[in-house]
Formats: structure tokens, C-alpha cells, sequence
């Protein structure tokens, strides 16, 4: 179990690299390229239409390869994807490559994304405690490298194209090593006497989405992504425009919200274990819209990166929590996953360019206050995360 553990670990950190690596290039892509916040907002949307794209059909895939296999052949995607944007950028100088880069990126990125969590989940259920958090934690570390690399390249004046080319080639060797670690493919189907057929699969991820309670953590898990989303997208250009930093500077403010991202992940195990989903997730939520609205509103440099901080604590565990959620039941949880995932990803295809087109009008650091504005509403469906009593029966680590 820990070899498995730390497999999954080591696949969220790779892949946490890999975003963050190319996150922290978008102020030298946009240079690039010349494009105002509308044209980079519809730019960024190739990333997320091919993540949507895969996360139908990723459930059903690491049901039917197993999540090892499914991580591999996604991470591949991944790899080709970050090495064709940033060549793109840099060595073609077209719009088109680069598009097509992140659709590829996208696209290996949302299908390792289920399966990951997937795979989370079951070591979460085998370990009989609360882990998934700090699995997303290791995926904040590896953004934190990659925006810290991203920095030390911007100071530099790396490549785009040379640095995005070194990390794909790390991301995908070390993702194939520790997917090795991943525990043996399950046979739910077997265990639970159900038709493992694949026409049976395909009705059960069209019966997951009739389910009210699955529906409703997918509508969560979307303003969560949106929150921590918002901020992986626009939070180091919103930084260089409204408050006239480097672009140096500005991936730095972008590490600021991934480590209080790390901190809150790491940290936030213990509070679910003891305090249970509703009290600590309810929090988090308040602090988010807290720090967000301080990021944008506050006078002060300093104070408005105190504000990145909290945002990136507050934004921490609805995430992770969603997953862990959706997965509370084995026998479903590849669907479901994918079911919540697809519809959390939406965020992702829609929040770039609304915010890149209203920050044409107001400036993208005050179009940031959509942030706050959908989170406080969210605290309504907090409680729909609760595990079915199922899942507390047969999980001792989900019992909150």
C-alpha cells in the first residue's frame, strides 16, 4: 500500500509540473504572440476543450485498461502537447500550433486526471483514512516547481520552447516509473456479481448522470475548479497588468497561491479526519472568497499577496474533497469520477475566456471578483458531499 501510495504521488506531482510549468509561461506566450486578454482567454480554451473532450470516456478507459495503463498513454498526450505549445510560441510564433499543442495537453491532462483520481481513491479506501488531499497536495508541489522553474526560466530568458520541451521529457519518464507503483487493476465487476460488458459500462455512466447527488458534487467540484482555475490561468498576467510587476514577479505571485494551495492540502487531511467535510469545507469556502476579493481590492502589494495566499488555502480541498466524494462507492467510482470531473472541467472551458473578455473591459485583476461572487453562493451544496451511509459503513476514512 505505501509503494502504491507513494506511485500515485509521485504520477499527481508529475502531472502538478507539467500545469504549472506551463502556467507560469503564459505572461512570455502572450508576448509572444501579441494577444490582448480576449485573444489569450480564447488561446487558453484549447486546454480545456480537450480535457472535456477525453473525461467522457476516461472512466470507462480505466475501467477497461486499468488506471496504470490509462495514466501512461494520457501522460504521452501530455508530454506532445506541452512540447508543441511551447515550440509554437516561440519557434513557429502561430496561434494555430499552439492551440493545438494545449488541445493535445488538454486532452492527456483530463483523461490522467480521472484515472489518477481514481486510483487515488482506491488507495484512500484501502488505508482507511483521509489521503486524497495531500494526493493533491503532491500535485501543488509539482506546481510549485513548475512555477518556480517557470520564474527562474522568465529571469533568465529562456525559451519558451526549450524549457516547456525539458519538462515534458522529465513529466512523462517519471509518470511512467510510478504508475508501475499503482495498485493491481480491480476486479469490481466480478466482486460485486455485475455485467462487466461494455455496453453495461456505458449504461452505468449514463445512469450517473441521472443521479441527483453525483450531479450536484460535479456542480461544486465546477466552482472549485473555477476558483483555484481562475487564479492557474490569469492570476500572474491579472498581477503584470493591474499591479505593473515583471513577468518574473508575476509567476512568483503564482507560486504564492500554489504553495497556500500545498499548505492547505497537506494540512487539511487532519481537519477532515477530525472535524468532518461540512465544517472544514464550509471554511475553506469563506477564505477563498476572503482572499480572493483581497487579492484584487487591497491597496497594498503585500497586502493583496497575503489575499493570493488565502485564496490558495481556501481553495484547497473542494477539489480534491469532490473526487473523494464522487468515489465514496468502489463499484461506481470510475463513472461517477468521470461523470463529476467533466462537469468540474467545465469551468475550465468556460472560465478563460469570460474572464479574458471581461478583463478587456474592467481589466482582467478586477475581473477576478467572479470569484467571491460564485463561491459564497456555493456554500449551499456543501453539505450534498456528505458519504452516503453505504460508504460509511464500509470506509472508515470517509465517515464525515
Amino acid at each position: 500500500m505505501r509503494t502504491a501510495r507513494n506511485g500515485v504521488a509521485v504520477v499527481f506531482t508529475l502531472n502538478g509540473l507539467a500545469v504549472g510549468s506551463w502556467f507560469s509561461r503564459v505572461p512570455a506566450v502572450r508576448e509572444a504572440l501579441d494577444l490582448s486578454a480576449g485573444r489569450l482567454g480564447l488561446l487558453l480554451l484549447a486546454m480545456s476543450i480537450g480535457a472535456l473532450l477525453a473525461m467522457p470516456t476516461s472512466g470507462l478507459l480505466a475501467q477497461r485498461l486499468g488506471a496504470a495503463r490509462t495514466v501512461t498513454l494520457a501522460t504521452v498526450l501530455v508530454a506532445v502537447g506541452l512540447t508543441v505549445a511551447g515550440l509554437g510560441a516561440t519557434v513557429a510564433g502561430s496561434v494555430v500550433v499552439v492551440a493545438l499543442g494545449l488541445a493535445a495537453f488538454g486532452y492527456g491532462s483530463g483523461a490522467c486526471d480521472v484515472a489518477m483520481n481514481v486510483e487515488g481513491a482506491a488507495v484512500e479506501r484501502r488505508l482507511g483514512r483521509t489521503v486524497m488531499p495531500r494526493f493533491h497536495a503532491a500535485w501543488s508541489l509539482g506546481s510549485v516547481a513548475g512555477a518556480a522553474i517557470g520564474a527562474g526560466a522568465a529571469r533568465f530568458d529562456l525559451p519558451v520552447g526549450a524549457h516547456l520541451a525539458g519538462v515534458a521529457v522529465v513529466v512523462l519518464v517519471g509518470t511512467v516509473l510510478g504508475a508501475r507503483a499503482f495498485l493491481p487493476q480491480p476486479a469490481v465487476d466480478r466482486a460485486e456479481g455485475t455485467d462487466a460488458s461494455p455496453r453495461a459500462r456505458r449504461r452505468a455512466q449514463l445512469a450517473a448522470w441521472r443521479e441527483p447527488r453525483t450531479l450536484l458534487i460535479g456542480l461544486f467540484v465546477l466552482v472549485a475548479a473555477f476558483t483555484e482555475g481562475s487564479a492557474n490561468d490569469w492570476l500572474a498576467v491579472a498581477f503584470v497588468d493591474g499591479r505593473d510587476l515583471s513577468e518574473a514577479a508575476g509567476a512568483a505571485v503564482f507560486g504564492v497561491f500554489v504553495v497556500g494551495m500545498t499548505l492547505g492540502r497537506t494540512a487539511g487531511t487532519v481537519a477532515l479526519d477530525r472535524w468532518g467535510r461540512t465544517p472544514v469545507l464550509t471554511g475553506t469556502v469563506l477564505l477563498a472568497a476572503f482572499g480572493a476579493g483581497l487579492a484584487v481590492l487591497a491597496g497594498s502589494g503585500p497586502v493583496a499577496i497575503v489575499g493570493v495566499a488565502l485564496w490558495g488555502l481556501g481553495a484547497s480541498l473542494g477539489f480534491p474533497v469532490g473526487m473523494s466524494a464522487a468515489a465514496d462507492e468502489e463499484a461506481h467510482a470510475p463513472v461517477r469520477v468521470s461523470v463529476v470531473a467533466v462537469i468540474g472541467y467545465t469551468a475550465f472551458l468556460g472560465g478563460p475566456p469570460l474572464l479574458g473578455l471581461l478583463g478587456d473591459r474592467v481589466g482582467i485583476l478586477h475581473a477576478l471578483l467572479v470569484v467571491p461572487l460564485l463561491l459564497l453562493p456555493t456554500l449551499a451544496l456543501v453539505p450534498v458531499l456528505r458519504p452516503p451511509a453505504a460508504a460509511e459503513r464500509t470506509s472508515p476514512a470517509q465517515k464525515n
